[in-house]
């Protein structure tokens, strides 16, 4: 049994938190399968808000692995002056949800993102 060291993991926890192989493929699989009960990702964000700044921050880090684990998923990032970050999920027949970035850090942005993964195998 594998044993992984958290603490470069994207999301909350401590230093010398340790967790099997088992647990953390569990809860990252989510991640591989946003194509799956998502038909489309967009983040909405300003270029230079401090307002958006964790939403940019989430991007830059983010972006490649995601669309690496979801290669025909279109993965969106729209730039608008002074627009209110946000991250909108279109699943099957056009229905989509969106839940308000300001304020959230990166952490708090990847449940966000997973909720909304989640939303969409209750929609399937």
């Amino acid at each position: 049994m594998t044993q992984f060291n958290l603490s470069s993991l994207p999301y909350p926890a401590t230093a010398n938190e340790t967790v099997t192989s088992d647990i953390l493929l569990e809860a990252m699989a989510w991640r591989g399968n946003l194509s799956k009960n998502i038909k489309e990702l967009r983040f909405l964000m300003c270029q230079s808000s401090s307002a958006s700044s964790s939403a940019r921050a989430f991007v830059e880090k983010n972006y490649k692995e995601l669309k690496t684990l979801n290669p025909k998923l279109p993965i969106l990032i729209r730039e608008c002056s002074g627009v209110e970050p946000q991250l909108w999920a279109r699943y099957d027949l056009g229905v989509e949800k969106g839940i308000r970035l300001e304020g959230l850090s990166e952490a708090q942005i990847f449940k966000a993102l997973e909720d909304l993964v989640k939303a969409g195998q209750s929609k399937a």
